[in-house]
Parts: structure tokens; sequence; C-alpha cells
């Protein structure tokens, strides 16, 4: 890969995520609806040795209508995450940010996968037996689940796709309202600003929506699932042509915020949060889990 002298930290973060040394030889809802999808990332690389995410498929939303099935009431909902999720930790900035903590609780996994039941070799999230078997990680306080898949079986009997977080539960009906963190966050926005500590701030502006769309859509497509490509890609191929579309998304993001403080504009968007929880943890996760890296940031 190209050397690139630049110090700014973003154009380090740059450099450092995706410089790997690849071989060709390596490695809406519905609880009666059967769901055959990828178990996990590893399924999710094509024949052409590309990686291509599945999509989410519990899709409902939390509204503040009265007619809605999911309304936004203090203590019904529960957020499943993992520390080491950027997706999950999206729907943490927002919960905080927008003063919910109070409003709906949250249990974090263990941050390394294990198996999530014996009588298979799935890998996947699974929670703690005790609380303190794992710092920050704690037991599942209300179905008693030994992992995030035994929370979609719940859900969905059938269910016989990816087990991810974030899940936003629902504790009344005990179900699985949304699992797609883009979508989360806009509940969050603005769906329960009648019981939220920070009704004021709106993270997603009607003036500013085409311009996050569009950043929204570089930052998902070439950064967020980018290091995905890189860290999952079995071809050449695909793992250079990510790295490439990798190193261009994050130059263009460098230039944005050398003209000014948020990257659309002069205040804090979801745009920013989107970006800044898939690049804070290269150091911690990627190159554990990604390896998309050969050293840390702070070096």
């Amino acid at each position: 890969m190209p050397t690139l002298a630049t110090p700014s930290s973003l154009l380090l973060t740059r450099r450092l995520l995706a410089v790997r040394t690849f071989s060709t030889s390596s490695a809406g809802y519905s609880t009666t609806t059967t769901v055959e999808m990828a178990r996990s990332a590893l399924d999710e690389v094509t024949d052409t040795g590309a990686f291509d995410r599945s999509p989410s498929t519990f899709r409902s939303s939390v509204s503040s209508d009265a007619s809605a099935r999911f309304t936004p009431v203090p203590g019904r909902y529960h957020l499943y995450v993992s520390y080491a999720c950027p997706w999950a930790s999206r729907c943490l900035a927002f919960l905080k940010l927008k003063g919910l903590d109070h409003a709906i609780g949250v249990t974090a996994v263990k941050p390394i996968f294990e198996r999530t039941k014996e009588t298979d070799d799935h890998l996947g999230w699974v929670f703690p037996t005790t609380a303190d078997e794992e710092p920050g990680a704690e037991p599942d306080p209300f179905n008693g689940a030994k992992s995030v898949r035994e929370l979609y079986e719940i859900a969905s009997p059938n269910y016989a796709g990816k087990p991810t977080v974030p899940v936003l539960w629902d504790k009344q009906l005990k179900t699985v309202v949304n699992n797609e963190s883009s979508e989360i966050i806009r509940m969050l926005n603005t769906e329960f600003n009648n019981i939220a500590g920070n009704p004021g701030l709106d993270l997603y502006p009607v003036h500013l929506r085409a311009s996050i769309n569009e950043i929204n859509e570089l930052v998902y497509d070439a950064i967020n699932n980018g290091v995905y490509k890189c860290g999952f890609a079995k071809q050449q191929g695909p793992y250079d042509e990510a790295v490439t579309r990798l190193y261009e998304a994050l130059d263009k993001c460098e230039e944005i915020l050398g003209k000014q403080p948020y990257i659309c504009g002069n205040q804090l968007t979801e745009a920013d949060i989107r970006l800044f929880v898939t690049l804070i943890r290269f150091d911690e996760v990627r190159i554990l889990a990604g390896k998309e890296v050969l050293q840390i940031i702070l070096q």
C-alpha cells in the first residue's frame, strides 16, 4: 500500500487501518416467518471474494403516533449493545446526547464472540453469566437469554439469520422492535422528545438533511462498511477495491473537516457520529478483529 506522510490524525487513521498483506489463499418483523440469511460475517462473502453485508431484518418503528404499535413510553424499551460494535455505539451516543438514558435501559454483551449454543458451532454475542464476569457486560436482566441469538429466537422462534447488535427490545411485547442502527438513531432523535432530557437537540435537522444524506452514503459504503470489506475480503481484487475507496473517502472527509468544524457545517449532526464511532475504535477493535491495520494510531 502507498505510504502517506500527512500528519493529520484522520489521514493517519486512513493510512494505518487498511495496510494489510493479502494472500488469495487466506481465509420487517414476523414471529412466524422463517428468515434465512447469513449467520455471521463469514457467510457474507460472495463467490468473488467480496464482503456483501446482509440487510437488517427487524424494521419496525417507535412512533409518537397514538395508533402506533410501538409508542415512546418511558421504561418500555431496552437497548442491547456491544461496546466493541460501532453500529451499537451510534445508538449509545444518541441515547446520551438526547438525554434518554433515564427512559431506555442498556445492557452490554461480552466484547468477543463465543459459542451461542452447545448444539452447534455458531459464534456470536453472548451475555456473561454473572455481573462481575466481564467488566461493563451484564447478564440479560429481562429474558434470561444467554446470547443475542436467544433474544432473536424469543422474538421469532423460526429466526435463522444473523443475530446482531444493536437490538431495540420491547419489554412489554417481548420482541425486537428494530435492529438497524441507522433507523434506531432516527427514532431516538425525534420520537422520544416528550420524555427526552435534551429534546431541543436535533441531529438530523431539515435544513441539513440533503448534506447529511450525501455524507452518510459516502461514509457508510466506503468507511463504516468499508473496513469490513477490507477485513473479510477473500480475493485480492475486492480487497484492493475496498482499500482504494476507503482511502478516497477518508481523504474527502479530511478535506471537508479542514474547512469547517463538523462534517456537514457548523453544527453536530448524525453524520459526525456515524463517522466518529468507526474511526475511534480502530486501535481497540480492528487490530484484533478486522486485521486491516499493522500498527496502532497512537504510534
